[in-house]
């Protein structure tokens, strides 16, 4: 095991920079998830690291050794890629061996390597068979067995789940925690799944256009997001952002839009800049719109006249789409509160729950207070 650090890290494709100056350190024995969008550059890092792409500036460091130079085979990490890369005319126990006879390993050692490694991704019964006789999903556990047999210093894993139908990404995901949790190998893993980044990491490095965003626990990532891209792009459904202006009184400050009347708490509204008539966007996570009656009357500062759009029944949950003037937001509610569509309501958001983002640089000018431990 080992930590893994990047240092002013730069990728250029001709006159496109995929990667920015990206600093990022990964402790030793952590579990990093990097996540973004397509093209903001989180596989092209992996792909450093790795060794399969070389880094136009900056430095790569796996435990004390700068790695810039050295090639895939002298890193000691081992690859998951999304689209398993098995040897079709290898069985399975073929498929996981072959990286340790490369490696002249011995053939006692390889023997019991692979039989522990299969038994514990519950593939003892398919060390005979070939791929195309596998499901999706044991041939993913296949590809995983090879990395882990070489037992290296730094497991890479690119977007191994995304071909996997939704049960089975929830099963492998399990799999993979565990794993993690009795090998306690540095694991840096690549999604695009905002759900899986913050199910599975240790820590989440945001990436957008290239460059990192905010490095933070889950939660961490969910309450204080450092900027409007990090607190829409982390959560299910999305932060709501609506864009109003900052109203200063003898009772204090709120906030104010087409839909939303905001009485801001005094931490908010000591802030400095906070002034008078300034533009701001307020964000609100959907499970601070309340809609419940009697929540709603408990907070008539903060309080607004809404009509129902859309619902969006999940069972557990229900979603209800709310249109407040020329606002939009949605709202997270109990399964057992019946609306209907096109009904007006009586919403409230919780002023101690709101995130203020100046709408020019769109960094977060104060995060809401710590939920409750």
């Amino acid at each position: 095991m080992a930590r893994v650090e990047l240092r002013h890290v730069t990728k250029r494709f001709g006159p496109v920079e995929a990667v920015r100056d990206v600093d990022l350190r990964v402790e030793d024995g952590e579990f990093m998830v990097l996540v973004g969008p397509s093209g903001c550059g989180k596989s092209t890092l992996l792909r450093m690291i790795a060794g399969l792409e070389e880094a136009s500036e900056g430095e790569i460091w796996i435990g004390d050794r700068l790695v810039n130079e050295l090639p895939p085979k002298d890193r000691d990490v081992a690859m998951v890629f999304q689209n398993y890369a098995l040897y079709p005319h290898m069985n399975v126990y073929e498929n996981m061996a072959f990286g340790l006879r490369m490696r002249k390993v011995p053939r006692q050692q390889i023997d019991r390597r692979v039989r522990e490694v299969a038994e514990s991704l519950g593939l003892a019964e398919l060390l005979q068979r070939r791929p195309r006789e596998l499901s999706g999903g044991q041939r993913q556990r296949v590809a995983l067995g090879r990395a882990i047999v070489r037992e290296p210093q730094v497991f890479l894993m690119d977007e191994p789940l995304s071909n996997l139908d939704a049960q089975l990404r929830v099963q492998t995901r399990t799999e993979l925690i565990r794993l993690h949790q009795r090998l306690g190998t540095t694991t840096i893993y690549v999604t695009h799944d905002q759900v899986e980044a913050m199910t599975m990491g240790n820590r989440i490095a945001v990436l957008h256009h290239g460059r990192v965003q905010q490095v933070a626990t889950p939660v961490e990532l969910y309450d204080h997001p450092a900027n409007m891209f990090v607190a829409g792009f982390i959560g299910s459904p999305q932060m709501n952002f609506v864009r109003g202006r900052i109203e200063r009184d003898e009772e204090g400050v709120r906030f104010r839009s087409s839909g939303l009347d905001v009485r801001l708490p005094a931490r908010l509204a000591e802030l400095p800049g906070l002034r008078h008539g300034r533009e701001m966007v307020l964000g609100v996570r959907p499970e601070h719109v309340l809609t419940e009656p009697e929540r709603v009357a408990a907070l008539a500062g903060s309080a607004f006249q809404a009509v129902v759009e859309v619902i969006e029944p999940l069972g557990a949950e229900s979603y209800l789409h709310l249109a407040a003037g020329d606002d939009r937001l949605t709202a997270r509610t109990r399964p057992d509160l019946r609306y209907r569509v096109g009904e007006p309501l009586r919403a409230a958001v919780e002023p101690e729950r709101v995130h203020l983002f100046d709408p020019d640089s769109q960094e977060a000018l104060a995060p809401p207070v710590a939920r409750a431990a």
